[in-house]
């Protein structure tokens, strides 16, 4: 009998070849099924959970159950009391101390609260009182024809110093409620002369005038 030529075996043995790489990869296949199915059907349990826990609303402990102190309710702030006289300083401001001839005094107001607590003041125009004197004679009132007075509560905080933001003027005349309409009024004398201003506000007075000089 004849032997099988070279390319018969070749052919036999690719086809050995062919069916073994089948079985193998049959047999892996297998394999991988029986490893990769139970993750495969866990994975697929997506529908019921093992248990149903029932759900409760959060709760804080009560300091009781922590052993902690309940925080204590803040204090109220109870709202300043007025102002009183040991307390508040008051002094006379001006801008000069000497004025030539045809330059009008402007006068304001320094307040001082020295107390240790804030307290209140109406600070308004209807409490301020500008008196200017050459010695016992009272030559300027500044509530003599003062027109509009208005009222201002404020709170001055411990040690806070405040001066009146607008100045009142003294044109140099003599006041009186019964000549507010008149343009000549009695001028008051220069060369010198000395005046004494002294202020007031919301019942205060200030301890001491202030002098200023006219020319």
């Amino acid at each position: 009998m004849a032997r099988p030529s070279k390319a018969v075996y070749r052919r036999r043995r690719l086809v050995f070849f062919t069916g073994l790489i089948v079985l193998l990869a049959a047999i892996g296949v297998g394999a991988w099924l029986l490893i990769a199915q139970p993750w495969a059907a866990t994975a697929g349990q997506d529908a019921a959970p093992t248990s149903t826990a029932t759900s409760t609303p959060a709760t804080s402990p009560s300091p009781e159950e922590t052993g902690e102190e309940s925080p204590s309710p803040e204090p109220t702030t109870s709202a300043p009391a007025p102002c009183r006289a040991g307390d508040i300083v008051v002094d006379a401001v001006t801008d000069a101390e000497t004025y030539p001839a045809g330059v009008s005094p402007q006068l304001s107001i320094s307040l001082s609260n020295k107390g240790a607590v804030s307290c209140t003041l109406d600070v308004g125009s209807a409490t301020q009182v500008f008196t200017v004197t050459s010695g016992e004679d009272v030559w300027w009132r500044s509530t003599d024809c003062q027109e509009n007075p208005s009222n201002m509560v404020v709170t001055l905080e411990a040690g806070q110093t405040v001066t009146s933001a607008e100045p009142v003027v003294w044109d140099r005349t003599r006041s009186d409620v019964g000549t507010c309409d008149q343009e000549n009024r009695a001028r008051a004398p220069g060369g010198g002369a000395s005046y004494h201003v002294a202020v007031s506000i919301g019942g205060f007075n200030s301890a001491n005038s202030r002098q200023i000089l006219l020319y």
